[in-house]
């Protein structure tokens, strides 16, 4: 879909951003560039819809030299998402959203249609299409950044740092909201980022730049986490090894049914006598309630039943009451998971590894 054939980025002054970039990027696949400050991994990126020139090589997508298409039309249909949105401020959410659609000259009524449905796909609020990008909190105006790239329908997703400017929390819910699109829409995407566990969560497969735009391993998650190619590479997945190989084991839990609901109280009884869970009116986590005081803990992490044991660890380990909340595909609470079982399979896939 996209490849690298021994591409350079050089610039007047002397500078080498990117050296001699080599790789191939298969269609449908989430593919992240990571790499320190300055290593070019985001010039790398840019070079795809031809917002950096390269010095030489060739680049090609979907088997065209991007130096043979007029920029305007390579990038009308490839999505582009940044590290603060980049919304306009002077039009609405919808509007915004529609951006693209409007530049292909699709009328405005099927645009704004089209925009609703990528705000809807991104889980917006529909009561916010209507504001202005200044009444939205930063990991608002991220989904309508996703929307935006989204809303045309493009093949391919360029992302550069997206969720960077984002606290933990809000940046964790949006890497689950892109695991999800990801799994309903099929992109090509292209993803920077300089923190490798992002790397590890999201990418199919993983580009390690280095200083002086070097490539130093170009290969699938899993395999850039048990085999680095180098000392380089190493160095950047030590710390926590351990704890980030949990990516790569399936869970493999069953979950127990929650109580029913009274007033959007889930008791949780059979589980716990000291905390119940509250939803929202969609039935979804909202915070965990302590019964013998008003203490209310919102919810953190949340797991599927298809998800790694790392996420089921860290759900666990950010409730109070030692349970992994259980989510169906649209975030509706479905059951729990005890923290003694996710601890008996964290050990066994210690023992896996020994």
């Amino acid at each position: 879909m996209i490849t690298f054939e021994n591409v350079t980025k050089t610039y007047p002054d002397g500078t080498t951003a990117v050296n001699d970039l080599s790789l191939n990027i298969e269609e449908g696949s989430f593919t992240a560039f990571v790499g320190p400050s300055g290593c070019g991994k985001t010039t790398s990126m840019r070079m795809i819809n031809k917002m950096i020139d390269a010095s030489s090589g060739r680049i090609t997508v979907a088997g065209k030299d991007v130096a043979d298409v007029p920029s305007t039309q390579l990038r009308l249909g490839i999505g582009y998402v940044i590290q603060n949105a980049g919304l306009f401020p002077h039009r609405t959410v919808l509007d915004n959203v529609a951006t693209v659609l409007r530049l292909k000259g699709v009328p405005a009524k099927e645009a704004r249609a089209k925009a609703m449905d990528a705000i809807e796909r991104v889980r917006l609020r529909p009561e916010l299409v209507h504001r202005y990008p200044a009444d939205l909190s930063g990991g608002q105006q991220q989904r309508v950044g996703v929307a935006r790239a989204l809303a045309a329908d493009p093949p391919i997703l360029l992302m550069d740092e997206p969720f960077s400017a984002v606290d933990p929390v809000v940046r964790d819910e949006l890497q689950q909201e892109m695991i999800r699109l990801q799994r309903e829409l099929k992109k090509t995407i292209v993803f920077v980022t300089h923190d490798i566990d992002e790397a590890l969560i999201l990418g199919d497969k993983i580009a390690v730049f280095g200083p002086g735009g070097v490539l130093h391993q170009y290969a699938a998650a899993e395999e850039v986490m048990t085999r680095p190619a180098n000392t380089f590479v190493s160095s950047m997945i030590s710390k926590d090894r351990g704890y980030r190989a949990l990516t790569f084991r399936d869970a493999s839990l069953t979950a127990e049914p929650l109580a029913d609901a009274v007033a959007g109280i889930i008791g949780l009884d059979g589980h716990t006598a000291e905390w119940s869970l509250a939803v929202d009116d969609d039935g979804r986590p909202d915070a965990w309630l302590h019964r013998a005081s008003s203490l209310r803990v919102p919810v953190g992490a949340v797991v599927t039943l298809d998800d790694n044991l790392r996420r089921s660890l860290d759900a666990v380990l950010a409730s109070p009451a030692g349970l992994a909340i259980v989510v169906d595909q649209a975030g509706v609470a479905t059951g729990v998971v005890r923290g003694e079982a996710v601890f008996a399979r964290v050990a066994d896939a210690s023992g896996e590894r020994s």
